[in-house]
């Protein structure tokens, strides 16, 4: 059993940019499927964005080309680096883990969750 911590989350104004982490304490399978959702009040949770166990990289349209997602298997982390972050990007991030290394549709393991707040 393994746990995801989440940080880096706050509020921000439009335009501004936030930087989120997830650490994976007791979990050593680089292969795994790594992601970041998101879930706005009174909305159902969306994929933000994965990087797959070989690297490849996946982002909602809404997000191309102003967030990226990065990994680090030897610290056992997952960064999400959101620039010039819009209102519409507020919402509660969740850090995940997908045993299927390929994409992140099927969620093996959830964080708690970290809000983030864009408004001037």
């Amino acid at each position: 059993q393994f746990e995801l911590v989440e940080s880096g989350g706050g509020l921000v104004q439009p335009g501004g940019s936030l930087r989120l982490s997830c650490a994976a304490s007791g979990f050593t399978r680089p292969n795994y499927a790594r992601g970041w959702f998101r879930q706005a009040p009174g909305q159902s949770r969306e994929e933000v964005s994965c990087i797959s166990g070989d690297g490849l990289t996946y982002y909602s349209d809404s997000v191309k080309g102003r967030f990226t997602i990065s990994k680090d298997n030897a610290k056992n982390t997952v960064t999400l680096q959101m620039n010039n972050l819009e209102p519409d990007d507020t919402g509660t991030y969740y850090c995940a883990i997908a045993a299927d290394g390929r994409s992140c549709q099927r969620v093996t393991q959830w964080g708690q969750g970290t809000q983030v707040t864009v408004s001037s």
